[in-house]
């Protein structure tokens, strides 16, 4: 049996309705009671609907968000977060307004946005977060992410513009299937980067863990994981990436998973 599942979220652990299926509930929970860790990995920051899934899935365990810059305990609160490096997020908002383009800039448990709008109103929904508009010059706390939230159409003008020292990682949400999220981290942080400390933390191999995903923002986490699967909606390079294929997000493709960890 495995010791750790690490777990995506939108297009994995939640499907076109926005809600995780019951027995999709139902496997985690068994998983877990059986000593299996499960971590949620995903691009969502560690705020609203993600901290409540992440709380639920492992009450006192680490989990990975914003893309691998949050690494954060949700019991104990500890924190491994990688910062964005400085000026990046000034020279990111510039092009924002210049741009007219709606970037949000996050610290570990707020964020904060360039445009006030429809979009914006729409996302925090999504996150299940009330809609506060603020400017990224209110937050104080230490940045961790920025992140690009555009019509799917922007997504190759964005991801050919320069961003130096920083990574991309591209991520939709069957929620939102006209919007593309771009989040922007440290160059070098992704899910991977995150799923090696997190296994770490548990004294783990990452021989035994499996990352469940469908983005293209799960590739690097299923290449560092002994036990890749892609969901049956997912794009062709995470199905690439993947040892295994399951069903849909919307036909319980993430129970599936779960049991196989448990049959390994």
């Amino acid at each position: 049996m495995l010791g750790l599942i690490c777990v995506d979220v939108d297009g994995t652990l939640i499907g076109s309705g926005n809600v995780v299926r019951d027995d999709v509930w139902a496997a985690l929970a068994d998983a877990r009671s059986r000593g299996v860790r499960i971590a949620l990995c995903s691009g969502r920051p560690a705020i609203g609907n993600a901290r409540a899934y992440a709380q639920r899935l492992d009450a006192d365990g680490w989990h990975v968000f914003q893309n691998g810059a949050s690494i954060v305990n949700v019991g104990s609160e500890e924190s491994l977060s990688e910062p964005l490096p400085d000026g990046a997020v000034d020279t990111l908002v510039a092009h924002a307004h210049a741009r007219n383009r709606l970037l949000e800039v996050y610290t570990d448990t707020e964020f904060a946005i360039t445009h006030p709008g429809t979009l914006a109103e729409r996302h925090a929904a999504l996150l299940g977060v009330p809609y506060e508009p603020r400017p990224p010059e209110s937050l104080a706390s230490t940045l961790v992410r920025a992140q690009w939230v555009v019509p799917i159409a922007e997504q190759p003008q964005v991801m050919e513009e320069p961003h130096v020292g920083l990574s991309l990682h591209p991520a939709g949400s069957p929620a939102m299937p006209d919007t593309m999220f771009i989040s922007v981290t440290k160059e070098g942080i992704g899910k991977g980067f995150a799923i090696r400390k997190v296994a770490e933390r548990y004294g783990l191999d990452t021989s035994r863990v499996m990352m469940v995903g469908d983005g293209e923002n799960d590739v690097a986490a299923m290449r560092v994981v002994g036990h890749p699967v892609a969901m049956g909606n997912a794009v062709a390079s995470a199905r690439a990436a993947s040892r295994y294929q399951v069903a849909h997000v919307d036909e319980g493709g993430l129970r599936e998973a779960v049991e196989l960890a448990l049959a390994l």
